[in-house]
């Protein structure tokens, strides 16, 4: 992928993310599970992204208002959750993202994260969008399963209705029939030439919704291809869900990847990123 004149690279402190910067990561667990627990895998988290020298925000959910089951862990909810993540972005000096799923959510939540998200399934709700883009914070877009990679135009028009340019769009697969997920990477040049960082989303792209008897599957030993690939198409981040026992986890155990297996991975990660920065002169 070229840089476009038109491109809009993302700065958040020394956090730099777009064309001509180095490769980012988005992680953290799927859910906040318990307060040590979520502080325990932001530590762990941290010691890695330290060795490995790579720009990390940290990702926690606070309410999974879209699990598949009414029985699903959903998480502690606004106020707890929003402690939570306060006290791990002021102990550790770490930049939060966390997802929002109605409109009212924005504005207490945009007082504690530094990247509000959209997810997938709610890319399209007009209402939503436009509340994350008047709190004038970064604003990550997941891109929805049922829609194309060009039509994502139409989300960044309403978020840029309210004078926020402050945009990336995240690739996390495609319905590929039922209960099953397909990156196309086409989808990764397709996104960044709208003119906004693209990041790719490691982990919920080989997740299988539905497929568990009331949770959602996964397929763990597919992030490591899936991921290299689309680093190696130029993507500008990597967002992943991250738990330091995936198999125990309340939410999206399948899918997720371990701490334990993560500084080897992004090693990997950043020498195939700077191979394509090193050819293109930057470019990428």
């Amino acid at each position: 992928m070229r840089k476009r004149p038109d491109l809009k690279n993302i700065e958040l402190g020394t956090l730099k993310l777009g064309a001509g910067e180095p490769l980012a990561l988005l992680a953290g667990p799927c859910v906040i599970e318990s307060a040590d627990g979520v502080l325990r895998a932001a530590e762990a988290i941290k010691k890695v992204t330290d060795k490995v020298n790579i720009a990390w925000v940290f990702k926690a959910s606070f309410d999974k208002a879209n699990r598949s089951s009414v029985t699903s862990f959903r998480g502690p909810g606004l106020d707890e959750g929003l402690r939570l993540l306060e006290k791990i972005k002021t102990e550790l000096n770490v930049p939060i993202v966390t997802d929002i799923h109605t409109p009212d959510q924005a504005a207490p939540v945009a007082e504690v994260a530094d990247i509000i998200q959209i997810p997938a399934f709610l890319c399209r709700q007009t209402d939503l969008l436009v509340a994350a883009g008047a709190t004038q914070r970064i604003v990550n877009v997941k891109k929805g399963q049922f829609v194309a990679p060009e039509d994502m135009a139409q989300v960044i028009g309403k978020i840029r209705s309210t004078g926020n340019d402050q945009i990336m769009l995240t690739e996390r697969g495609t319905f590929f029939g039922y209960r099953n997920l397909v990156v196309d990477m086409r989808s990764l040049p397709a996104m960044r030439e709208l003119g906004v960082p693209v990041i790719f989303d490691a982990t919920h792209s080989v997740q299988r919704p539905s497929a568990g008897a009331g949770v959602s599957a996964g397929d763990r030993h597919f992030v490591p291809p899936l991921v290299k690939a689309a680093v190696a198409a130029g993507v500008d981040g990597v967002f992943m869900e991250v738990h330091l026992n995936p198999d125990e986890a309340l939410c999206d155990g399948p899918n997720m990847w371990p701490i334990s297996q993560l500084a080897p991975l992004l090693e990997t990660l950043k020498a195939i990123h700077e191979i394509n920065r090193t050819a293109t002169g930057g470019q990428v």
